[in-house]
């Protein structure tokens, strides 16, 4: 995800009240957002010169070329081109009219695709055997009717073309990449409620993500994980046994998390009346407890030597709140719906404060207090949680990365170590695991919009979602 971080600041107003008890040593501050170019794809001189001063027309980075038609930087290329050839279908949650920028376009994949559609991008300049490069460089932008954008966008088209290849009996188009496409085709809408097809639907593209690849070499013997479909909750469980290699990974990955209780003081006097300041303060002292515990996971991770220090700040820039946000609502909810929910009941904002409250902040909240519930149901374990955050940790979309490839295979590998774990784990919840991947675009998304909610309205929006949570559990 690309957008301008806000990172928090152990300093601010309130600090040192006398309420609190006295705040730890001084905390490393958050990484600088800075993000390094491209490589761009080996391109004609011609082109070259007329692209330096070009936009991409997508997002309006800085374009590389003409790609399928149009001029576009490399990661709309990217995203348009995996898209296509893994037959993916997006839903906005949204009015499907989201903006789309550098630092935005990653926030709603259903109109980055529409635009690309929209701007003319041609499906047809997209090689079928999905290797680098186009089918024909004179191949030109295309301008497709509503009704055709529509039918892509639904995945209707691509329903047409599976049945088209069925009814043919054409075999020869069987390749694993299509055969987890074809999976998708039918809907799940038939045997589950309207609600469960959407999510179902949207993991399924999630997923998709991962299934019309290579397969790492050392997971080519766990056959039960590439024929996993929307499908498979409905056949029995068989009980097996988890793969020793999963387990060793999982183990490792849970070695390297620091699971003891947040440092950071939360404890106040009785009948002390907290300030929205003290409370903001409070929160930027958590959230550099946080993330200073997010770089000496890096540092204790088993790919560590396998990706470079500049892959490694680019990452963090791009999803440190992402996992800040993960571990509040799984390792440490205990003490953040408890300790701090407690502090914040004693803050009363001002009859300005709510006045003033924005619509994305209310958005926020709903969102949040969602997910805190589909985490509590989910009560999900340690060995989930190193794997949830490892794999929303690697992703190979942010912009700047050097070895996107090598990050690409890691991410596959625990997508597929997390799978075998929950289905081994959890045999009578077959939808463990596309619950719990569902969980990461949310916070992707949540992450993306708590960027614009005013820092001054931060206190009020934790003191809202942790009492509403809280009083929700306790009536349970």
């Amino acid at each position: 995800m690309e957008r301008d971080e806000r990172p928090p600041s152990g300093g601010g107003g309130g600090g040192g009240s006398a309420g609190f008890l006295e705040p730890p040593a001084a905390l490393p501050p958050p990484p600088r957002n800075g993000f390094c170019q491209d490589e761009l794809a080996e391109l004609d001189s011609s082109t070259n010169d007329r692209a330096e001063q070009r936009t991409c027309l997508i997002c309006g980075d800085r374009a590389t070329g003409l790609h399928y038609g149009i001029i576009s930087c490399e990661g709309c290329k990217g995203f348009f081109k995996r898209s296509i050839c893994n037959k993916r279908v997006y839903r906005c949650s949204r009015d499907k009219n989201c903006v789309m920028s550098r630092k935005q376009r990653n926030r709603c994949q259903y109109c980055r695709l529409l635009k690309c559609l929209q701007m003319g991008m041609n499906r047809k300049a997209i090689r079928e055997d999905g290797m680098p490069g186009g089918r024909n460089k004179s191949i030109g932008p295309v301008q497709i009717s509503e009704e055709e954008i529509e039918r892509i966008m639904s995945g209707q088209e691509f329903e047409e073309e599976a049945n088209h290849w069925s009814n043919h009996g054409d075999s020869d188009h069987s390749s694993p990449g299509n055969r987890a496409s074809e999976s998708n085709q039918p809907s799940p809408g038939s045997t589950l409620s309207s609600s469960r097809s959407v999510e179902l639907n949207g993991f399924v593209a999630f997923r998709d993500q991962y299934m019309g690849m290579s397969v790492p070499p050392h997971y080519q013997y766990i056959p039960h994980l590439f024929s996993y479909s929307a499908h498979s909750p409905l056949l029995p469980p068989q009980a097996r046994s988890l793969d020793p290699q999963s387990y060793s990974l999982i183990h490792q990955l849970v070695s390297a998390e620091d699971l003891e209780p947040l440092g950071t003081p939360m404890l106040i006097e009785d009948g002390y009346a907290v300030t929205q300041a003290e409370l903001f303060a409070l929160l930027c002292r958590l959230a550099d407890e946080l993330l200073f515990r997010q770089i000496a996971w890096i540092k204790k991770l088993p790919f560590f030597c396998e990706l470079s220090i500049k892959d490694y700040t680019c990452l963090l820039s791009s999803t440190w709140q992402e996992l800040i946000l993960l571990s509040s609502l799984t390792v440490y909810s205990k003490q953040i719906f408890g300790e701090l929910a407690d502090v914040t009941a004693k803050y009363s904002p001002s009859d300005e404060e709510l006045h003033r409250f924005s619509d994305e902040g209310m958005e926020v909240i709903e969102r949040l207090i969602y997910l805190y519930h589909k985490f509590h149901q989910l009560k999900v374990s340690n060995e989930e949680y190193a794997c949830m955050k490892a794999i929303n940790f690697l992703n190979q979309d942010i912009r700047g990365l050097t070895s996107a490839s090598q990050l690409e295979q890691l991410n596959k590998r625990y997508w597929y170590i997390c799978q075998d774990f929950t289905e081994y784990k959890y045999t009578h919840q077959p939808n463990r695991f596309p619950d719990l991947m569902m969980c990461l675009p949310e916070i992707r998304y949540i992450a993306g919009k708590m960027v614009n909610v005013p820092l001054e309205q931060l206190p009020l929006l934790f003191k809202v979602v942790l009492h509403s949570c809280k009083t929700s559990v306790g009536k349970e």
